[in-house]
């Protein structure tokens, strides 16, 4: 279903998902498609992106698809946020240590821009129980003071898992809302909105939900229904399917979510590979994808925690997206080059090697990882 050389041990999803071979074969088709501009009927620019909102509802079990919009990228996702976060002097947003920078840069300046602070709950790498530890300490910085807490489910550089029921919890408590980046964890970890009903959650599509670049989705809940988008196209406005009548404008929004679509979002070669990226992941679903992820790197992982290599204990950590730091003494630029020389690609995030299997792995690949750093 893949189609990755069989010389290299790819562990590196978090970086970039291998297309699918049905999912290549869809953006060719999609590209070819347009030699004839009449095979794309009127229909093409609306039916295709309400496919996406249901397959991804389906997904995060969310009831409403008019919550779910397209987007270019979770930058541009969270910018619709932040332009309709009512910020005030004094007043908070928490985020965890090294965030992503898509979900910092925007918060940085409406905080600048408010007199408002960032708050940053850092791990503590030295303390025993370093995922409980963190989790606690973000809970006990959420006040009614917090405006927004706005973090990953999982994070980005090492996987530890970001105990989010609790947080929503204590948000709610607080009158706060809570953001959610889930690039790093939708579609292989999984993410019930009914369980947890976070008020925004913003997902790339070219990593474990297995898409192409440069594409993605928003679920944007009651908080931003009457919002203002950063953006005005055609087609986030009301009858903008009535193209004989564009002209006469209409300053309306569409309903829900729609209204926060990027322009163009009806991308005729991208939209056809999201699909098929989706319907597999779905075939496949999160809790499979989490299982045989755990299956495959346990023991190898058991054994490098005896040669005094460091691990998230299981309870506060993903399995398809885990840090490993180096046991004492070690040289990480030498780690490198081995593991280049054994043609394993990973990566390296901080003090971390972040490591990222998927369905096409097996456990020798672990074993393998494991061998060369050892």
């Amino acid at each position: 279903m893949f189609s990755l050389p069989d010389d290299l041990i790819y562990l590196n999803m978090a970086y970039m998902s291998p297309n699918l071979v049905k999912v290549g074969m869809a953006g060719v088709e999609s590209v070819l498609r347009k030699n004839d501009p009449t095979s794309i009927s009127q229909a093409d620019f609306f039916e295709p992106v309400d496919e996406i909102r249901r397959l991804f509802s389906q997904l995060i079990n969310n009831a409403h698809p008019d919550k779910i919009t397209i987007i270019p990228s979770v930058s541009y996702g969270i910018a619709n946020v932040a332009q309709n976060v009512p910020l005030e002097e004094g007043e908070e947003i928490i985020i965890v240590g090294e965030q992503f920078p898509s979900n910092y840069y925007v918060w940085e300046r409406i905080a600048n821009e408010a007199k408002a602070h960032i708050t940053t709950i850092a791990a503590n790498n030295a303390h025993p129980n370093r995922g409980a530890d963190w989790n606690q300490r973000i809970l006990d910085a959420i006040t009614p003071k917090t405006k927004v807490v706005t973090m990953p489910i999982v994070h980005w550089a090492d996987g530890t898992l970001f105990d989010l029921k609790a947080i929503r919890a204590k948000t709610s408590a607080c009158d706060a809302l809570l953001v959610i980046d889930g690039t790093q964890s939708i579609g292989a970890l999984p993410f019930d909105l009914q369980e947890i009903p976070v008020d925004a959650l913003i997902c790339a599509a070219y990593k474990w939900l297995l898409g192409p670049y440069s594409i993605g989705v928003a679920y944007y809940g009651d908080f931003f229904k009457d919002g203002t988008p950063i953006e005005d196209s055609w087609m986030n406005h009301e009858n903008s399917d009535d193209f004989a009548n564009l002209v006469a404008y209409n300053s309306v929004y569409r309903s829900g979510a729609r209204r926060y679509e990027v322009g163009e979002a009806s991308n005729f070669t991208l939209l056809p590979m999201f699909k098929a990226a989706l319907e597999q992941v779905l075939q496949w679903q999160p809790q499979y994808i989490q299982d045989y992820c755990r299956s495959i790197t346990e023991k190898p992982l058991a054994h490098l925690v005896e040669k005094g290599f460091k691990v998230e204990a299981t309870q506060w950590r993903s399995h398809h997206l885990f840090g490993i730091r180096l046991a004492e003494g070690m040289d990480m630029e030498q780690v490198k080059k081995r593991l280049k020389a054994k043609n394993i690609f990973v990566s390296y995030r901080g003090d971390a090697i972040r490591v990222a299997p998927h369905l096409y792995n097996v456990e020798g690949d672990l074993e393998a990882l494991a061998l060369a750093l050892v």
